[in-house]
């Protein structure tokens, strides 16, 4: 039976010992419930049930089908589902293409488990998590867009400033803290953005506002 206050975690991933060590992670913290974990694409397709899963932790580099395009294949059928890569790519190619065919999180496999389960918690409340590195590179990347969408002028003072600090892959909670205002504020503030925006998630903000 699943407990409806858990956020219910898959993970892909084909090294036994991280695997492992991910359900391990998962199952032994609060608030956490690992549902599935697969060793490989192919499996994940088969048998993963997209009613259950809250977060899919997903591994770019697998046997046969890569991360990625397991993700694009599973994403229509599980829309509720959020998905972050866990890998150990830190190359502009790799993270783009995952950013851009749909995932709301990437991290590296060397974030700690603490930063791993904040990341899980804060990608379930509507973030997108980021490794420092990775979020540095999408900060660059849009620095040399040079200047924001037209699109950004309907935003307000606030709501520009909040963006760039998604652009810097700030947590909810980050943001709060430095604005000096609640989280539950900060997010009312990433609403609108989106609303304005016409988008649902930070990549597709940041994409938006700041086109290549």
């Amino acid at each position: 039976m699943i407990v409806d206050n858990k956020i219910n975690v898959s993970i892909v991933e084909d090294t036994d010992d991280i695997r492992n060590a991910l359900r391990v992670l998962i199952n032994g913290s609060k608030g956490f419930e690992c549902i599935h974990v697969f060793a490989d694409a192919e499996e994940a397709l088969k048998n993963m049930s997209s009613k259950e899963i809250d977060v899919v932790l997903m591994d770019i580099n697998l046997p046969g089908m890569d991360g990625i395009e397991c993700m694009k294949t599973l994403k229509p059928e599980m829309p509720n589902a959020q998905f972050m890569m866990c890998t150990v790519y830190d190359d502009d190619d790799h993270i783009f293409k995952a950013l851009r065919s749909g995932a709301s999180g990437y991290i590296l496999k060397r974030t700690s488990p603490a930063q791993i389960l904040e990341a899980i918690r804060d990608l379930h409340e509507g973030g997108s998590p980021m490794s420092s590195e990775i979020a540095r590179r999408v900060v660059d990347s849009m620095q040399k867009s040079k200047k924001r969408s037209e699109a950004t002028e309907m935003l307000t003072a606030r709501e520009n400033e909040i963006l760039d600090f998604l652009a810097k892959g700030y947590l909810y909670k980050e943001i709060a803290a430095e604005l000096f205002i609640s989280k539950e504020t900060v997010k009312k503030h990433i609403h609108n953005i989106y609303d304005k925006l016409h988008v649902q998630t930070r990549t597709e903000a940041l994409n938006k506002a700041f086109p290549k």
